[in-house]
């Protein structure tokens, strides 16, 4: 690559691979959306992989990894979730396991896959092929963590709906958390109470999604700062952080599906 200035190693690894609509102002990241569905088939192949080949007897090691995942998934479940559903497991389990492959292509060095894209010939649409803009950690996206919080959201209603009845809900939205006597106090109630469910219903995708965003860009970006230093003092604090980080991939996404399973739980139960 080109020699580049700090501002610009910094500015073209935090620059996504775009593929811009003419006439608009919509830009599609290429880059996330590619390497999330990525991701997302090797979860999907390890896992139905094991399923096929689970055994009775003595396990292997892979059998015995994902089984934890699963009891570890399932016992949060049970704890927590307290109505019937045949969706909330293998969600809860996707969602832990989707969103911590994802977080985990920060462990990755920052110039490692732009490097392989460039050799292979790939220049992607409209990139200058001696910088090669490919961003490999969807998470640090918020479009990437808005998807995801809205698909929950939608989870969130699709449950309550189905638990208390569409008429039950749209009561609900009308008579919680201020419930009253008389009709009256109901009428008077029935903007505040339908208020207060609304910023409750936006505030759950808006902190999900910005609390994943938040802590893996922050992690993306210390990554690309180290990288700038010199490679005597590179590996020395890449080094630990690069430990320290194996914890914040992983509670990020531990975060993420037992919050999941909380609003979910939440939509079944009763004010």
């Amino acid at each position: 690559m080109a020699e580049q200035t700090s501002t610009e190693y910094i500015l073209h690894h935090l620059t996504h691979n775009r593929l811009h609509t003419e006439g608009t102002m919509a830009n599609f990241h290429l880059d996330t959306f590619w390497v999330a569905l990525v991701l997302g088939f090797i979860f999907v192949g390890i896992f139905g992989l094991v399923a096929r080949k689970a055994t009775d007897g003595v396990p292997g090691k892979l059998q015995n990894f994902v089984e934890l995942i699963v009891e570890m998934v399932d016992t949060h479940i049970k704890d927590t979730f307290h109505g019937k559903s045949k969706v909330i497991g293998p969600l809860a389990l996707t969602i832990f396991c989707w969103v911590f492959l994802m977080n985990a292509m920060d462990f990755f060095p920052v110039d490692l896959f732009p490097m392989i894209a460039q050799w292979i010939g790939v220049t992607f649409f409209g990139a200058d092929p001696h910088h090669v803009y490919l961003r490999v950690v969807p998470t640090a996206d918020v479009n990437q963590t808005f998807a995801m919080s809205i698909s929950v959201l939608l989870y969130i209603i699709g449950f309550s709906i189905k638990a208390k009845g569409l008429g039950g809900w749209i009561k609900e939205l009308f008579t919680a958390p201020f419930h009253a006597e008389g009709t009256v106090g109901k009428v008077c109630l029935l903007i505040p109470n339908f208020l207060f469910q609304l910023i409750e219903l936006i505030a759950k995708p808006i902190s999900l999604a910005l609390r994943l965003f938040g802590n893996m860009y922050a992690g993306e970006l210390l990554f690309i700062l180290i990288a700038l230093l010199p490679w005597w003092i590179n590996w020395v604090l890449g080094t630990p952080w690069a430990i320290f980080h194996v914890l914040v991939v992983t509670l990020q996404a531990y975060v993420f599906m037992v919050l999941t399973i909380v609003y979910l739980s939440m939509a079944v139960e009763d004010h």
